[in-house]
């Protein structure tokens, strides 16, 4: 899309300690797991990280189809639907908290940022479609802070496409960290789980309106179309958003489920 630039960025170093540190970067960087978000209280939600290192699947490339303009794939993981919108000629950038993300989605072929979505983005305010798939609309903990900050990053009228849990009723705000068999572990991190009639709720308070609901694969998607009549909203301050996405450091960082 004319005005985004998605050339190479340079991938700062660093470590904000959420998806950045083991057992998610090793984990990664081999693409196999069994790896986990924990809770508090000992539940474990077991990661799909096979599946976010396979190619993308027939579910995945029924979101990709729906995409308009350039994409910014929010938590891009290891950059698999980066590598196959960029395979279909289509401009996409990839960002992720986690550096061990950003190696494995330029290794594919695909262009990605080191950055959170709360920090300064190339493009802002001209993207055609964002992604927030596998979990990722509930990076930061406050699902309000990220549909204003998405809103923030699309053009007027942009898409925005999520994924949210099978559970229809459940809108989760918790503090977990991630952690493998062994039962190593990074630091906790505040995440949200969403099942769509509570996406929806969120988004119509944020000024976005629902354009399509779908099912593939046993997973559950939401289209969401920004409103052209509403002013953008300031950008978040959430105390959640600021511990667990915001760099510590002069560098960036992402998501699961992948997100």
């Amino acid at each position: 899309m004319p005005g985004v630039d998605v050339r190479p960025y340079d991938i700062p170093s660093g470590d904000d300690g959420t998806w950045s540190a083991d057992p998610y970067a090793r984990a990664l960087r081999t693409g196999r797991g069994p790896l986990f978000l924990r809770r508090s209280d000992g539940w474990l939600l077991p990661l799909e990280l096979e599946r976010w290192c396979a190619a993308a699947d027939a579910a995945d490339l029924e979101v990709l189809r729906r995409c308009e303009g350039a994409v910014l794939d929010v938590g891009c993981g290891p950059g698999r639907l980066v590598a196959a919108l960029g395979a279909r000629g289509r401009r996409v950038l990839g960002i992720d908290v986690s550096e061990a993300a950003v190696e494995r989605t330029v290794a594919l072929g695909g262009q990605a940022l080191r950055r959170s979505v709360f920090e300064s983005l190339p493009g802002e305010g001209r993207w055609g479609t964002a992604l927030l798939i596998d979990g990722n609309v509930g990076i930061g903990g406050d699902p309000r802070a990220l549909l204003d900050r998405t809103a923030q990053l699309l053009r007027p009228g942009g898409l925005l496409m999520a994924e949210t849990v099978t559970d229809p009723e459940l809108d989760e705000r918790v503090q977990v960290h991630v952690t493998d068999a062994r039962g190593a572990a990074g630091d906790p991190f505040p995440w949200a789980r969403l099942g769509t009639p509570a996406l929806l709720r969120h988004a119509a308070r944020s000024g976005w309106v629902s354009v399509d609901q779908w099912t593939a694969g046993g997973r559950c998607f939401v289209a969401l179309r920004r409103r052209t009549t509403k002013t953008t909203a300031e950008p978040p301050k959430s105390t959640a958003v600021t511990s667990s996405q915001r760099a510590r450091k002069p560098s960036g960082d992402r998501p699961v489920a992948r997100a």
